[in-house]
């Protein structure tokens, strides 16, 4: 297994290198919905709703249809969290980018018995440590169309093993509506907070799963409903470059004067 090497220095270069070149030269917009520091009910029913602290152990799970899924939670996370993210990755991946360790990246290898227990117990530190981690339950990039949403057993074993920890789902859409240039909306939708020592594993993967997939068709709808490629409650987190025929329009707009 692969650990992850958090490098301070390298994470400030390359924030400022993923938001500026790599994310605002590929994207025309990239929104986010919901948050990922979420608001979770006071069970005692004293003040409504209470923000999670940032040392607050959280399992995001997102569906995952793009090699720049990664990218895009990162500077998600960045922009808009208190907490310190990682991220679960696929072993060959972290071999072939292994830069991503010191951004928080870490392997699993689900061809291995062994190097799933060894993942998951690095899991198992991190949460309790304070840290916040991603995992795409999928195990595998697929269509964001694919259905259904089906997830391997791995997340429920990680709640299993640290049930305090809260579930945020989070869905990504890829589009391009009045664009040559995709547009991107993320939504982070409500947490869950259960005893999660008490379900089996495979009724963990397979509650969450319904609930990615509900949550993705319902933003599929919403994205499709408005004709564009944010919610109205969105936040940017980049603005792009000028798609083509934006560029066309303003030389039209110029020559026309």
């Amino acid at each position: 297994m692969i650990r992850a090497v958090k490098s301070k220095a390298f994470d400030r270069v390359f924030s400022l290198y993923n938001h500026y070149y790599l994310l605002r030269r590929r994207f025309r917009s990239f929104t986010l919905s919901g948050s990922l520091d979420p608001q979770i009910v006071d069970r005692k029913g004293l003040d409504g709703v209470l923000p999670i602290a940032p040392d607050q152990p959280v399992v995001y799970f997102m569906n995952h249809s793009s090699w720049w899924d990664g990218l895009l939670l990162y500077h998600a996370a960045k922009q808009t969290s208190r907490g310190d993210h990682y991220v679960m990755m696929e072993e060959r991946q972290l071999r072939q980018y292994a830069f991503f360790r010191k951004l928080g990246a870490y392997s699993i290898n689900k061809d291995s018995a062994s190097g799933v227990r060894t993942s998951l117990q690095y899991t198992n530190e991190l949460l309790a440590s304070g840290k916040r981690v991603w995992i795409f339950p999928q195990g595998e990039i697929l269509h964001q169309e694919a259905r259904p949403i089906q997830f391997r057993p791995g997340i429920g074993l990680v709640l299993r093993r640290f049930p305090q920890a809260i579930a945020v789902p989070v869905t990504l859409c890829h589009g391009m509506v009045q664009h040559d240039l995709p547009e991107i909306s993320m939504k982070a939708g409500l947490p869950i907070v259960e005893d999660w020592k008490t379900w089996k594993s495979e009724e963990i993967a397979n509650r969450l799963g319904r609930v990615l997939e509900q949550q993705l068709n319902d933003h599929r709808a919403e994205l499709i409903r408005l004709g564009q490629g944010s919610l109205p409650d969105a936040r940017s987190l980049i603005r792009g470059m000028r798609s083509t025929s934006e560029k066309y329009d303003e030389a039209r707009k110029r020559v026309n004067r």
